[in-house]
């Protein structure tokens, strides 16, 4: 690629392209390489003309001759292309501001799962049927779930992608509170929880444990003190460049590879992979369980154009 400023050695290639006739000729030789006779009968002017018009883009270093293409009369000279695209740099870079879109998410609103015990949901205010039952998954209360965890496998949650035909993502951002899952609680438990999106895993973070050492600041008094308390908030990042978590970089999946503008859905999968080193479940915390006030949230960052 051409690296262009605004400067007086960038000046050439700016004279250069400032030509219907130049910008026909360059056109021409994408197709074909060619010599100046060829070119010359193509746009139906004078030799000598043309001549002086390929002078100008070989100065500009647009294009040269080629060696590919020459013959055995050596005297026979084939013009090609030398680059094929060329950035102009302005002095300042100009950021646009990007806008936002969040959804929240709320833990029993999942799409799909595949949970083992043990594992549950639990409402602000009881918990949901039984305990280590995985039916619990599909009752009609679980909409009510402001906790919930499982030892093994995932949940998954299907959101509508209103992004429009005009709106570009420059960063997707999920927050969410979470910790590893032990029965009652083990604060050094690490377990490997594999974040997916549209179906791509994005990257995989190690929670170090299920803890209970203090009271979570807002788990409601009725929740045995012994049971799981807090997690972590964690906020994982997609970028144009790879995939982080608070900073810590996961992956080199990209936006591009999420296929955002591909799909009417974003689709989530949180849980422990099938080849995790570190089998240690999950525990996902609500709005009313933990020390953060919230439930999944899932903020799109665009641009406009």
């Amino acid at each position: 690629m051409m690296q262009l400023y605004l400067d007086a050695p960038s000046l050439d290639v700016y004279k250069a392209l400032a030509s219907e006739t130049r910008l026909k000729i360059l056109n021409l030789l994408t197709d074909t390489p060619s010599t100046v006779s060829e070119l010359a009968k193509a746009m139906d002017i004078s030799k000598a003309i043309m001549s002086r018009h390929i002078k100008i883009l070989e100065n500009a270093n647009l294009i040269h001759l080629s060696k590919s293409y020459a013959s055995s009369d050596q005297r026979k000279k084939v013009y090609t292309l030398r680059i094929d695209k060329a950035n102009i740099n302005f002095p300042k870079k100009i950021y646009l501001p990007y806008k936002k879109i969040t959804s929240e998410i709320k833990l029993g609103y999942f799409s799909d799962f595949d949970v083992v015990p043990s594992c549950g949901l639990v409402s602000s205010e009881k918990i949901i049927e039984k305990l280590d039952d995985p039916r619990v998954f599909v009752s009609n209360e679980r909409i009510n779930a402001s906790l919930l965890w499982f030892s093994d496998g995932y949940v998954e949650y299907k959101i509508p992608n209103t992004l429009e035909h005009n709106q570009h993502p420059e960063m997707l951002e999920m927050s969410l509170e979470i910790a590893s899952e032990f029965p009652i609680s083990n604060n050094t438990w690490p377990s490997d929880i594999t974040f997916s999106i549209n179906g791509i895993p994005v990257g995989t973070f190690t929670s170090p444990g299920n803890y209970s050492d203090v009271r979570g600041k807002l788990t409601p008094k009725w929740w045995d003190e012994n049971y799981s308390q807090y997690g972590l908030l964690k906020h994982l990042r997609i970028t144009n460049t790879n995939t982080g978590i608070d900073g810590e970089k996961l992956s080199d999946v990209n936006l591009t590879d999420l296929q955002l503008k591909s799909s009417p859905f974003i689709t989530i999968r949180i849980g422990i992979a099938k080849d995790a080193k570190n089998k240690g479940g999950l525990t996902i915390f609500g709005k009313d369980f933990g020390n953060h006030p919230q439930n999944i949230l899932l903020s799109l960052f665009y641009s406009e154009n």
